[in-house]
């Protein structure tokens, strides 16, 4: 018993000396020398500040709308639902979405509307879109603001973000950027 029992104890002192002291120290040491010092990716406009690397609610018909959350956008409690893809209330929850996304987008097919549109992501967080999640949105947009479908075209590909070294990943849209673009092109 004392052949496994103390080496059991020096393991778990070891790893809650490592891991809540030296580890945490070491990254918050590599956080320093990154942008904004591992603060977040921070937007500041009209005196208000954005995190863009968190996704945030945008539901107004004015708006590109923001990829759904699990978690209600709260960054204290991230995480996916665990519900599977054929779980009934998950199932409800997308017809729910596109439900709501097709009477805020009328003469939109149900196919046409991105999965990204009205499935949360792993994190609950996601704060980008595909690039066909925000043009399937352009024209009721231009109806609101009474501004042409071209212009916001435009808007949408000056925000593309290509993947990373033009290989890995897909084209992705930040829903923070691209709304504050739209405010300050009135």
């Amino acid at each position: 018993m004392k052949t496994n029992i103390f080496p059991a104890i020096r393991l778990t002192l070891f790893c809650a000396l490592f891991f809540s002291g030296i580890y945490t120290v070491a990254i918050l040491g590599i956080a320093k020398f990154t942008p904004n010092n591992g603060k977040g990716q921070i937007i500041t406009q009209n005196g208000k500040t954005y995190y863009s690397n968190i996704g945030q609610s945008f539901t107004q018909d004015k708006y590109f709308n923001s990829r759904p959350s699990a978690v209600n956008y709260n960054a204290a409690g991230s995480a996916g639902s665990n519900k599977g893809p054929s779980n009934p209330t998950y199932l409800a929850e997308v017809q729910a979405r596109i439900d709501t996304f097709m009477v805020h987008n009328p003469g939109i097919n149900k196919a046409d509307i991105p999965s990204d549109l009205v499935t949360a992501s792993g994190s609950g967080l996601d704060p980008n879109i595909s690039v066909e999640g925000a043009k399937v949105q352009i024209k009721r947009i231009a109806k609101v603001r009474n501004i042409s479908e071209e212009k916001l075209l435009e808007l949408v590909d000056k925000q593309t973000e290509k993947p990373l070294f033009g290989l890995m990943g897909t084209s992705k849209i930040n829903v923070l950027k691209l709304n504050l673009a739209l405010e300050n092109n009135k």
